[in-house]
């Protein structure tokens, strides 16, 4: 019999329910249109860039995302890298001090940054397991969050800020992240052609039978990952800016970065060096922007 003086137990809701419903918040908070609005031939059109990001999420919800148990093992390895990416831009920072200079800190990165590790393809049999274990409903997760986790999410974010903002400080955080983003993109794809590693489904075409693998391709490129090094500056910069929302952008990062190995589009080492290079470019818009201090 329960003890009538204790007040019930109330579980404490997922990561994965947090994000998702935030979403779907968010969708409601900034007037997104209803599904009844969309016709089919719109709903083709959502990947237009002529569509906002939030009306590209609208026209197309999140579906149920992962466990957070599922995640878990990619939650921790993307948060070891920050002591190292706090490490990088301080020894930067000795030398620039805290004043902008994005073409300087770019050759520096690209400079700096570690190749790929030596053992990247031995974490094949990672990939693989997962490839066994794969859902209808772990690949509509997955798919959607590839196609929407790069930017759109981070956008979609980055506007509730600033609608909570207002005015000149709301603009200035979308500004904030789109450079972001912006440097993100241009700092992987430079590193990827560099190093030119292979995806897993590359190497080995029977993990991903729906993407054509030409004989003898070597990329797509998948070190860094572009994903996570979008996540991570994103999640740095904007979970910085508004601590109250840090843990529901740490599940977001999470959540990208393991449906990406999921779906062998990486190798967790591609997933954990996006993670470095995006704290890294997070923590020098932090520095030089004035936003805040590097994190102790």
């Amino acid at each position: 019999m329960s003890n009538p003086t204790k007040p019930p137990v109330r579980r404490r809701p997922s990561r994965r329910f947090v994000v998702v419903a935030a979403l779907a918040a968010l969708a409601i908070l900034i007037g997104l249109v209803g599904p009844t609005a969309w016709t089919s031939s719109t709903k083709k059109s959502t990947s237009s860039n002529n569509l906002s990001a939030k009306d590209r999420i609208a026209a197309n919800p999140p579906p149920t995302l992962f466990a957070d148990s599922a995640v878990a093992a990619t939650d921790s390895s993307v948060a070891a890298q920050r002591r190292q990416a706090d490490a990088m831009v301080r020894t930067w920072a000795t030398t620039h001090g805290a004043k902008a200079d994005d073409q300087a800190f770019i050759a520096w990165v690209e400079q700096t940054f570690p190749p790929p590790p030596a053992d990247l393809a031995g974490q094949m049999p990672v990939v693989v397991k997962l490839s066994k274990q794969r859902t209808t409903s772990g690949i509509a997760a997955a798919t959607w969050l590839e196609s929407y986790g790069k930017k759109d999410i981070w956008k979609l974010y980055a506007h509730d800020q600033a609608e909570l903002l207002g005015g000149s400080p709301g603009r200035d955080r979308k500004a904030q992240e789109k450079a972001v983003l912006k440097m993100a993109k241009k700092i992987a794809d430079d590193l990827g052609t560099r190093y030119g590693s292979a995806a897993p489904y590359v190497r080995m075409p029977s993990l991903r039978t729906d993407h054509k693998v030409a004989a003898g391709q070597k990329c797509p490129c998948s070190y860094p990952s572009r994903h996570a090094t979008a996540a991570a500056a994103s999640e740095t910069l904007l979970g910085t800016l508004m601590p109250a929302r840090e843990a529901e952008y740490r599940a977001m990062e999470a959540q990208i970065d393991y449906s990406r190995i999921y779906m062998a589009g990486h190798f967790p080492g591609d997933i954990a060096a996006g993670a470095l290079l995006g704290d890294v470019i997070g923590d020098y818009f932090l520095l030089t922007r004035n936003l805040t201090a590097l994190r102790g």
